[in-house]
């Protein structure tokens, strides 16, 4: 840190405070969010509580793409507003240093999270993407050990009905079981015990034993009369359902890396269909990261209110700005995908049309003497919030007149 300049240790310490600030608090949201979604549908499949976190671990590249470049441009921005409102910037423009100087190391922070954005969208999250999928099948399906569901009927190949009352222990435990078990020969055995646990077997992993204490079996053979027994102890080996496989990756553009997109994109030999989806998703994942590099200036233009002001707009306006641009290219994506535009003009023209207002803003903001390219909106809001003071405060003083 020593070989920068004072200057620039400044700044630097200025924006990684509310850049990681944001960064994490955004990331939280989403995931908070999803967490819940995520704790109730583990529930109703009967699934482990670990697998909703080991869902959450792959949902984090995904929430990092947008994450990142709002911490970004919400760090730079609050770090040179507090330059503005507490009149540093204007000393440090008067002694000769311009807001291109200024920049040097948000542009070097910039430069750095473009690259990790790039590898968190290009190779990060196609593969978190399908391994998310993945404990989605193996939970439907019980590879994860949720077959058999407390206080239900489990039918496990058609050939035994199996109902438990209670579990404990996080399923060592079972308290009152029932199991009905038919056999070709149309032997049908009715059991009924107290307790009961499961046991794996090391030379069939295939089969499991349930080990049942203190119950009943009901013996039904076609042309006999039934037979009862009483056990103290009985194991019932019962054949493991035979998991379906989940399916290999790439079966959708969302799950290829960079470069198998631009193999897929330009390849004469799949469908036309696959060539457009895989442009689609391309173009708009470079297209994400190109915009980080113009961040740096959109805060800046944004983050310096008129003179006499401390209005927030700039910020308000900056996470709207980002959030519709986000949008638009995922709009642009959807329509490059179904092949009614070309996939360079439905997502690299809003970045050609967003990066022009974006340098006009810092144009205005740098090189225009007191010029101001939200000053027009920052007086709109700055009147209408007077005015609706000015019209609360008379509605509470006569709520007649105020009407």
């Amino acid at each position: 840190m020593k070989f920068l300049p004072a200057i620039d240790r400044y700044i630097l310490r200025l924006v990684l405070g509310p850049m990681v600030a944001v960064f994490i608090i955004a990331a939280s949201l989403l995931v908070l969010d999803k967490m819940l979604k995520l704790f109730d549908f583990v529930a109703t499949e009967g699934g482990p509580v670990s697998v909703v976190f080991r869902m959450l671990a792959n949902l984090l590249p995904e929430y990092a793409g947008l994450a990142i470049p709002l911490g970004l441009l919400l760090g730079i921005l609050l770090a040179f507003r507090k330059l503005a409102t507490s009149s540093e910037l204007d000393v440090m423009r008067a002694v000769g240093l311009g807001y291109t100087r200024l920049l040097r190391v948000p542009y070097a922070i910039t430069l750095v999270l473009a690259a990790v954005n790039l590898v968190v969208v290009g190779y990060l999250q196609p593969m978190t993407r399908y391994w998310y999928e993945q404990l989605q099948f193996e939970l439907r399906s019980g590879a994860l050990g949720a077959s058999i569901k407390v206080g239900e009927f489990t039918t496990l190949q058609d050939k035994m009905a199996l109902r438990i009352e209670q579990s404990r222990e996080e399923g060592r435990q079972l308290i009152g079981i029932f199991a009905r078990v038919s056999s070709a020969k149309g032997q049908v055995l009715t059991i009924s015990a107290r307790e009961g646990r499961f046991l794996a077997l090391k030379d069939a992993p295939d089969t499991i034993v349930l080990r049942l204490t203190q119950g009943q079996i009901v013996q039904d053979v076609p042309g006999q009369s039934p037979r009862v027994l009483s056990f103290t102890r009985h194991d019932l080996p019962i054949d493991l359902p035979a998991v379906e496989k989940f399916r290999q990756r790439g079966g959708k553009e969302r799950e290829y890396i960079l470069p198998e997109l631009l193999r897929i994109g330009w390849n004469d030999s799949v469908s036309q269909k696959v060539r457009n989806e895989s442009r689609a998703s391309l173009n708009f994942r470079l297209v994400e990261v190109a915009m980080m590099l113009l961040l740096p200036l959109l805060a800046v233009a944004l983050a310096v209110p008129p003179k006499r002001s401390t209005s927030f707009l700039g910020v308000f306006l900056s996470v709207i700005m980002v959030v519709a641009y986000h949008k638009i290219n995922e709009y642009g994506q959807a329509v490059a995908a179904l092949g009614r535009v070309s996939a360079e003009l439905a997502l690299w023209g809003p970045f050609i049309a967003f990066a022009v207002l974006i340098l006009w803003m810092y144009w205005r903001i740098a090189y225009v003497p007191g010029g101001q390219p939200i000053g027009a909106l920052d007086r709109l809001a700055t009147n209408g919030s007077k005015w609706l003071r000015q019209f609360l405060a008379r509605f509470r003083r006569d709520p007649v007149k105020g009407r």
